[in-house]
Order: structure tokens, then sequence, then C-alpha cells
């Protein structure tokens, strides 16, 4: 057989092997990740859907407790030192305290557990272990087609860090410039937040609704403090363009909807909406975690 013929056979069987590989390491998923090497660790069930929909941040972090371990360098590699310069994200008043890790930030510090209940399963949602890039898995989509998912990216920023961290959008409130210029002459000291001076009564009151923040908290700080607002709104932007929030109907709304706000959902995503509860609901049950202890198969 010639080249052309043996080079088709040989990436045939190539996939075969990897194939195999894969479901023998997914099969071991019924074990403790620790337990486990790193091969199969990476195939374990928590880190697919639907399983990852349900596990709880302790299970994640049995073995990966380092993202809230790690430390911050103490110079840049320009030799700056750290206690000399100023963050992006200690620029706001709402932050307190030496530099800190990304994962501690969002996760762990006193203002994130006062006005979030992120989750690591808000941004980390599963992952493809094949190579994360567009046309390289068997499931690509076909040329000249969006591939559905973000190039070299475990997380999506666009449904996930852009809805804290996108611009400010002055030209959608109609204000003469940003934030900083405009604030000196909307607050005063019976006003101490100038953004309530309009979000308190009158525009997009039915807010922060949402699973991933601690509304009423937001709120309450709220009133005494605008960088609550504009931390999240503007203040810490990492993006040219705002996110575009859902315009969650409020009492006494404008039945005519702006031109910018056309193709805006009118409600969150369904995955973060807050569902009542029904009397004697029972708790949803979690997946067996990393570190939970085997039961005994006999009774005493």
């Amino acid at each position: 057989m010639g080249p052309k013929i043996l080079r088709p056979i040989a990436i045939l069987v190539a996939a075969i092997i990897l194939a195999v590989g894969g479901l023998h390491t997914y099969a071991q998923t019924k074990s403790k990740p620790q337990e486990l090497n790193y091969g199969a660790a990476v195939w374990h069930k928590f880190h697919f859907r639907p399983t990852i929909d349900k596990v709880k941040d302790k299970q994640c972090l049995s073995c990966h407790r380092d993202v809230l371990e790690r430390k911050p360098r103490k110079k840049s590699p320009a030799g700056v030192d750290a206690s000399k310069a100023i963050a992006w994200y200690q620029a706001l008043s709402t932050y307190s305290g030496e530099q800190e890790n990304f994962h501690w930030r969002h996760i762990a510090s006193p203002f994130a557990k006062k006005v979030m209940n992120l989750s690591c399963t808000f941004c980390h949602r599963g992952h493809d272990p094949r190579e994360e890039a567009p046309g390289s898995s068997a499931t690509a989509a076909p040329q000249g087609k969006p591939a559905g998912f973000t190039l070299r990216k475990t997380v999506d920023p666009s449904k996930t860090c852009l809805r804290c961290h996108g611009s400010f959008p002055k030209k959608i409130m109609q204000l003469p410039g940003p934030w900083h210029e405009v604030r000196p002459t909307m607050e005063s000291e019976e006003a101490k937040n100038g953004c309530l001076t309009c979000h308190q009564e009158t525009f997009r009151t039915n807010r922060h609704k949402v699973t991933y923040l601690n509304g009423a908290k937001i709120e309450e700080l709220a009133k005494e403090n605008s960088d609550v607002c504009f931390g999240c709104h503007g203040g810490r932007a990492w993006y040219r363009n705002s996110y575009p929030y859902p315009r969650t109907p409020w009492p006494d709304m404008d039945k005519e909807v702006p031109e910018w706000a056309k193709n805006r959902p009118t409600q969150s995503d369904e995955r973060f909406r807050i569902k009542a509860k029904a009397e004697n609901q029972k708790p949803a049950s979690e997946p067996p975690g990393p570190n939970s202890e085997a039961k005994s198969d006999s009774k005493k």
C-alpha cells in the first residue's frame, strides 16, 4: 500500500487508541479525584455536565485549594515592589488590604462575601480536555461556521467576567461624561450615592435578583457608597463594551423600548434566576464529594 493509503489508516488507529484511553480514564471517575493520576482526574465526572451543575465549592476546593492560597508576586518582573504600587482593583474604596490573587478576591474576600454568592461553577462549567482550539476536535463546527467556544479559554469571559467588568455605559445613561467627572455634580451629603439619584425610584429599580449576587446587601451598602455600584458597573472595566443586562420590568417602566435595548432579554438567564421554594421542599442532593466518607455496608 502506498503512503496515501497508509496515512489515513494510521490516523484512524491513533484516534481509536485515544478514544479507548479516554473511555478507560472516564470509567475511573467513580474514584475520589485525589486518588487518581492526572490523566484520570481530568476526566472525572465532576468536570462534566450534568454533574458539574450540582458540585459544591468544597468539592472543587478539595483538589484545587491552591487557587485561594496563592499569593501575588512581591515584586513585578520589572522589579517594582507590590507594596509601593496600586493594583487596578485597589483603585476603589470597596477594596481594602494588600494585593491578593484573583480567586480569593472573588470568592473569599470580605467584600465578595457581602455582595456576591459566586461559586466555582459560576465560571467553570466544564471543559473539553482535548485541544481547546476550533477545528482540532471531533466536535468542531463545519468550516465557515462558529465553533461555539472561545479559543484557549476554559471560561467564556463574555458570559462571566463582562457582567461586572464592562465599561461604564455613559452613552446609554445619557450622561455628559465619565463617572469620575459627573460624580461630584450628582452626589451630596444628603445623597451619598449619585447612582441612586436616578436608580432608586425611576430607572431599573428591579435589579440584582440573581443567584450569584446578594442583592439585599448591595442595596444596603450602596446607599452609603457609590463605589459599590460603580465598582461592577464600569469602575473595574476590562472591556470596551458594557454587559447587555436584561431589562427586567420595573414599576412604571416606559412601554416604549429604546433603540439600544430592543434586542435585550427581559429576564435573567435561566440558571441564575431565583426560584421560589415550595413548602417542605427538600434541598437538592449533592453528588458524593471527594472527601466524603464511604458508607458502611453493615448496620449495627
